[in-house]
């Protein structure tokens, strides 16, 4: 899926100079709409995937072991566990419209794109259950994340006007994750619970 869109950001960028400006006001758009809710727990019944699947398909409350489906009086029904592989690859999808632009933002080459999705994927989900229990300290992660998409949004939307070097803008990125990490530790060293 995200070869797809990668070969599709890539053509589109080769083929189109406005592309920038569609991709840095995707970011910004995913900026703003992570600070409006950047302090909320995201629920999975709010995923519009999860909402499309229950209104068309008829779903148990109760998981069946591993199995994704089953016949109960005949009827054939999703579990819950459907519903969580429907929430995981929309995530992913969202996240693959974010992170494309973000990457093609710095760089167009397809090798360093491509790779960097790889490892990425590859990194964040290996690494998830290991940072799952100590995400609460990194209370402000979310805001730099936050400020890093728009900072990249906003580069694409000036690169016609003005060129940020990659160097600069990889320092800005460090220096936002750098520093909401700090306030991070920093609060977590007063708030201890």
């Amino acid at each position: 899926m995200r070869g797809v869109f990668i070969a599709v950001g890539a053509a589109a960028l080769h083929a189109f100079a406005f592309t920038f400006v569609i991709f840095g006001a995707i970011l910004i758009w995913t900026g703003w709409k992570l600070f409006q809710h950047w302090d909320e727990d995201p629920d999975t019944e709010d995923n519009r995937m999860v909402k499309f699947v229950r209104a068309r398909m008829n779903v148990t409350d109760e998981y069946h072991g591993e199995k994704m489906f089953v016949h109960i009086d005949g009827k054939r029904f999703a579990t819950p566990l459907f519903l969580v592989m429907i929430a995981v690859a929309s995530t992913d999808l969202l996240f693959a419209l974010d992170s494309i632009p973000a990457i093609l933002a710095i760089t167009t080459d397809p090798f360093i794109v491509i790779t960097s999705n790889i490892f990425a994927i590859l990194g964040l989900r290996s690494l998830y259950f290991l940072l799952a229990g100590v995400m609460e300290k990194f209370y402000y992660l979310k805001p730099g994340l936050i400020a890093i998409l728009l900072f990249i949004g906003i580069k694409m939307l000036v690169a016609e006007f003005i060129k940020i070097p990659t160097f600069v803008s990889l320092g800005v990125v460090m220096g936002i994750l750098g520093i909401a990490l700090l306030f991070s530790f920093l609060r977590a060293k007063k708030h201890p619970e």
